[in-house]
């Protein structure tokens, strides 16, 4: 065996020595820490980097009582007969309780070319990278709560493992890459744990981006109406079902002016989300809005195969986004958000009465209340009517019109009287929501800016764990991984077998 080889390989005998030395050492300093008194705080704080390197010692051991991989000095794979290299490789292997060195057995035609079998990568189904499969769950784990910066330093903290900026953000854009394979192979929720209502909900929320040419703007004071940094729209959607919710009118008002909802509130069921920006994949450009769409498609056969379920699409005034859903043939009762509706009529009310005052509010609870019964056309005629006898002007004039417009060109997807009869949703809570966890609370952080590229990974992975399916995405990838990089693995057991 080469000297090399010898430094990294140890006997079982002295593999045991060791953990035994660290063994004894943390028994040792127990002892000492009872007899001298010493706060129970350090005594925590010494025994975990103790046991951690307990830990790294044991599975070194366990790496080298696996041998090095020696199957022979051939092997036979796909119709080839594969050659046992002289040289024996060494591959850094980051783990969760440190670094480990692993030397292997290498097979191939020569030591020039592609190593076309590893057998003991594929018995530990090691990561094609340095760093072990859970340390990249933890690492990530960390990275869609918080900044690349804040995770590193808080997993070096508590492992004593760093990891550059550079390299989580290397790992998330390569860990997202399976994002898209995993939602295809989950099965849609069980019939019995839906409800009745199936709720597609989309929304726009924009991302700041770090420009492309950054001689574009070159530093010094910004001109009019010049922003510090420009944003990237991504559309967001939600997919849930719901119990139905029957009220009246004024039920809904006394919600609106209620801190809290009531408790009797049915909750949405099996919420998933995702976030889509406009990028390119396989050289062309996909348009996000398109691809929610299309999963809003997917989702209403899946989720609604026989057509039992009503399902409802719930939105504001955006026309790009009432286009999409007609252009993807999303089935639909159409229902405009009751929020943005309700912020249109305070701009209304805006036109003829103080802010703040009694009488504004007075004035959106009745419009509310009548548009709440159906009378959409009363109160689109009302606020024509008060334009011209108060004969407005100017700013007022067009600020109402604007209101009159919104109202006019959302009319059909306003029928509240029928909504609430039948149980339905009418305000979009749920992708606001999704606008502000999924996106603002990650990607919008003191002096955060993005590529396209990693803005899209980070979304993905942050939707995945939103979505309370991080377990079941790390067990999958691990396997698509192993898959990928070691299709030979049965082969090996079963050499491995033999040999030994």
């Amino acid at each position: 065996m080469m000297e090399q080889e010898q430094k990294f390989f140890k006997s079982d005998e002295q593999s045991d020595e060791l953990s035994d030395k660290q063994y004894a050492k943390i028994k040792k300093a127990l002892k000492e820490a009872r007899g001298q008194g010493i706060a129970l705080n350090r005594v925590e704080g010494d025994l975990w980097v103790d046991l951690s390197e307990l830990g790294r010692l044991l599975m070194q051991e366990h790496v080298d009582e696996q041998g090095d991989g020696d199957l022979g000095p051939t092997i036979d794979h796909e119709g080839k007969t594969l050659n046992r290299l002289e040289t024996r490789y060494e591959k850094r292997y980051v783990s969760v309780f440190g670094e480990l060195r692993i030397i292997r057995t290498v097979y191939g035609t020569r030591e020039s070319q592609k190593h076309e079998l590893v057998p003991l990568d594929a018995r530990l189904n090691l990561p094609e990278g340095d760093f072990s499969f859970l340390l990249q769950d933890w690492s990530q784990a960390f990275c869609v709560q918080g900044s690349y910066k804040q995770s590193g330093e808080t997993i070096e903290k508590i492992l004593g493992i760093g990891q550059s900026v550079r390299s989580l953000e290397h790992m998330n854009g390569a860990m997202a890459r399976d994002v898209e394979e995993f939602h295809a192979s989950q099965s849609e929720p069980a019939a019995e744990e839906e409800g009745p209502i199936l709720v597609l909900t989309a929304d726009g929320k924009g991302i700041p981006m770090r420009r492309e040419n950054p001689l574009e703007n070159p530093p010094g004071r910004r001109g009019k109406g010049d922003k510090a940094n420009k944003k990237r729209m991504a559309c967001v959607g939600a997919a849930y079902t719901i119990q139905p919710f029957v009220r009246e009118a004024k039920d809904v008002v006394e919600d609106l002016h209620r801190q809290e909802l009531k408790e009797e509130r049915p909750q949405p069921l099996h919420k998933r989300m995702r976030a889509e920006l406009t990028r390119e994949i396989e050289g062309e450009e996909v348009n996000g809005k398109d691809r929610i769409f299309r999963w809003f498609r997917e989702t209403a056969a899946a989720r609604n195969p026989d057509g039992e379920k009503a399902v409802v699409c719930l939105m504001d005034g955006e026309r790009a986004l009432w286009k999409k859903a007609e252009d993807y043939g999303v089935d639909a009762v159409c229902i405009l958000d009751i929020y943005h509706v309700l912020e249109r009529l305070w701009s209304a009310a805006y036109c003829f009465l103080a802010e703040g005052s009694q009488d504004a509010e007075a004035f959106v609870t009745e419009r509310l209340t009548r548009l709440l019964k159906g009378q959409v056309g009363r109160v689109i005629g009302g606020l024509k009517q008060m334009m011209n006898k108060q004969a407005l002007r100017g700013t007022k004039k067009k600020q109402l019109q604007a209101v009159i417009t919104y109202m006019e060109n959302n009319r059909d997807s306003m029928q509240y009287d029928y909504y609430l009869e039948m149980g339905y949703p009418i305000g979009s809570g749920v992708v606001e929501g999704a606008c502000r966890h999924l996106v603002k609370d990650r990607m919008e952080g003191t002096g955060m800016r993005w590529r396209t590229e990693g803005a899209q990974s980070m979304l993905d992975l942050r939707a995945v764990y939103l979505n309370g399916d991080w377990k079941d995405f790390q067990e999958y990838r691990v396997e698509q991984n192993v898959r990928k990089l070691y299709p030979y693995r049965e082969m090996i057991q079963e050499l491995w077998s033999i040999a030994a």
